[in-house]
């Protein structure tokens, strides 16, 4: 498994905007994308930064993802984001998702 970390910077009063268009455009296009497992967006309360965790079932399929459909999640949320988020991928070393083996 392998995960793509995306740390974002959100405009004021933008975060309700970001998950309504998360839930209505970003995750039925996640969901089309081969390898694509699961999502989870994490949020401080008070706070204007959010980080989004998807997995994949692979490195190529994440990097396929990020070649040609992440551009387009950027520009559906540019209104909403405030400077370039930062994006990180890892292998997974052990994982309790769907009781999923992970080779070490």
């Amino acid at each position: 498994m392998f995960a793509r970390n995306v740390s974002v910077h959100l405009k004021s009063n933008m975060l309700s905007d970001y998950t309504r268009t998360f839930e209505n455009e970003i995750l039925p296009l996640l969901r089309k994308q081969k390898g694509f497992k699961d999502e989870i967006t994490l949020s401080n309360p008070g706070s204007l930064d959010v980080t989004a965790i998807s997995l994949w079932d692979s490195k190529t399929s994440a990097e396929a993802y990020n070649t040609n459909t992440y551009p387009e999640v950027l520009r559906k949320f540019a209104r909403m984001i405030d400077g370039t988020p930062t994006v990180h991928t890892f292998e997974a070393v052990t994982s309790t998702f769907h009781n999923v083996a992970v080779a070490a």
